[in-house]
């Protein structure tokens, strides 16, 4: 099984499909043990950019206090986490079906 380069996985994180080569590891990514905390870490690397665009708005460039950046900024954070985690079960079956696996085909494989 081979993995993507941290460039690749980048590519994956943001929605992009891998090459036909990585369907295994996009397979175990997705149905292993731990995938919850992997789709976390997904969302996590997705969502940072935007939290230091935002960041670099109001709170460098227009000198906003920072007892308020940084408030709206976790619950920010809070709100796309928990949203994303909501649906991490049908993003996960999603993302199967752009490699030939039927709609559904994490959530049975996890169960099984």
């Amino acid at each position: 099984m081979r993995r993507p380069n941290p460039l690749l996985w980048l590519w994956y994180a943001f929605g992009g499909t891998l090459p036909m080569r990585y369907r295994d590891w996009v397979v175990r990514d997705l149905t292993c043990r731990t995938w919850l905390v992997r789709h976390f870490l997904r969302v996590l690397v997705v969502l940072s950019p935007v939290l230091g665009v935002l960041y670099l708005v109001f709170g460098v460039a227009l000198d906003g206090p920072p007892e308020v950046v940084f408030p709206a900024l976790a619950l920010g954070l809070s709100v796309g986490m928990f949203y994303s985690l909501s649906y991490a079960p049908e993003s996960t079956d999603n993302r199967l079906t752009k490699y030939g696996f039927p709609h559904g085909h994490a959530t049975k494989s996890r169960d099984a």
